[in-house]
């Protein structure tokens, strides 16, 4: 009789022993990256309660999100007091949109620890993509249990940015840079910051740590180009401007304004390239930029060009009086005869009496008949 009680014994050590090799297995080809086939093997072990938070985690790399998400419920459902397979459940529930069940999810947690910081801050990210305002409170509880927490930081000083309070964007970037000083998602709020102050020379620097730090993208090349062009620094404008249009080729107000920097330092060849480049890939009222163009031209001295460009520009905008006037300066460079060059003045005179460019005119006008005057006697 004592023989059976040994074979029970010896059977169930067997048992136990081929079960823990299975987890083993199963454990083994998760840790080595073979999702799928460590799901087969987890799902042949007799209590699937215990595994089914492994079995989650392999559906999730694998990036099958409903199985994953089936299998964290039973296993919550199991083990409704772990935490870390409640706090990877709430996270995939707000990966996979479903906010409200997340933030229900994120509650129980905190009914197990309140002072966990990244309860808050998950549950902060689930509420700001369910549109609640009030997600930043969670962000600003998350802050307060832990003083660098980056991610939390971030969160406060871009509502900051948002608000334009940006002594509180200073506090808050200059508090997450002292313990990560290569944060590049707060150096760009402060660039942003001293950008929108018009502090160009201090956001300018900020950019530029952006680019030492590997970052690159249409944003901060534009605007560390205008930066550079507000403190007159206009070669470097273009050079940032040039790595801008990397990202968007076919932005024809970047090329246009390229070429308005070439104007800012009397390269007028690449000026006019630029511009003209500019002019045909836009389809809307281009007076200012053939306007840009006609000064470029007369620069280089292709005053009949000129003209042909800015009579275009009078036409977008026939009200537009400065370029008026520049079509009749061309014309006087262009055109020999004294008389016409007179009339030219007159007629800008009568149409526009009270003018800015009239006093401009009336001098011109004297000029060219003591000119007139001198030829005649000579």
């Amino acid at each position: 009789m004592r023989i059976l009680p040994v074979l029970l014994f010896l059977i169930l050590i067997s048992k136990t022993e081929a079960q823990t090799s299975v987890l083993n297995r199963a454990d083994s080809l998760y840790s080595n990256g073979n999702y799928s086939k460590a799901i087969v093997a987890y799902k042949t072990y007799d209590d699937q309660t215990e595994v089914n938070d492994n079995i989650a985690k392999a559906f999730l790399a694998i990036g099958n999100y409903d199985m994953a998400l089936q299998h964290y419920k039973l296993s919550v459902e199991a083990h409704p007091k772990d935490a870390l397979v409640l706090y990877e459940y709430a996270k995939l529930l707000s990966k996979t949109k479903k906010f409200e069940a997340s933030i229900e999810v994120f509650n129980n947690l905190m009914n197990i620890d309140y002072r966990n910081p990244n309860y808050h801050y998950e549950m902060g990210l689930a509420m700001e993509r369910n549109k609640d305002s009030t997600a930043i409170n969670r962000y600003r509880s998350a802050y307060d249990l832990d003083k660098t927490h980056q991610k939390a930081i971030y969160k406060l000083a871009k509502n900051y940015l948002k608000k334009g309070r940006h002594s509180l964007v200073d506090k808050y970037t200059d508090i997450g840079l002292e313990t990560y000083e290569n944060n590049v998602e707060l150096i760009s709020l402060r660039a942003q910051s001293y950008f929108f102050r018009e502090y160009y020379f201090k956001a300018r620097d900020w950019f530029q740590k952006l680019i030492d730090l590997g970052e690159s993208s249409e944003f901060i090349h534009e605007k560390l180009s205008l930066c550079y062009a507000q403190n007159s620094d206009f070669e470097l404008a273009i050079e940032q401007r040039k790595l801008a249009l990397k990202y968007n080729p076919f932005d024809a107000n970047a090329i246009f304004v390229i070429g308005t920097y070439y104007l800012e330092f009397q390269d007028f060849v690449n000026a006019e390239k630029y511009i003209r480049q500019a002019l045909v890939m836009k389809d809307v009222p281009l007076d200012y930029e053939y306007q840009r163009l006609g000064i470029a031209l007369n620069w280089q001295n292709k005053h009949k060009e000129a003209i042909e460009v800015l009579e275009k520009s009078i036409k977008e905008n026939p009200e537009n009086m400065q370029t008026a006037f520049f079509i009749i300066t061309t014309k006087d460079r262009y055109y020999a005869d004294l008389d016409t060059k007179i009339k030219l003045y007159e007629d800008f005179k009568k149409k526009y009496p009270k003018s800015f460019y009239s006093s401009f005119a009336s001098r011109r006008i004297s000029e060219l008949k003591e000119e007139k005057f001198l030829k005649a006697k000579n």
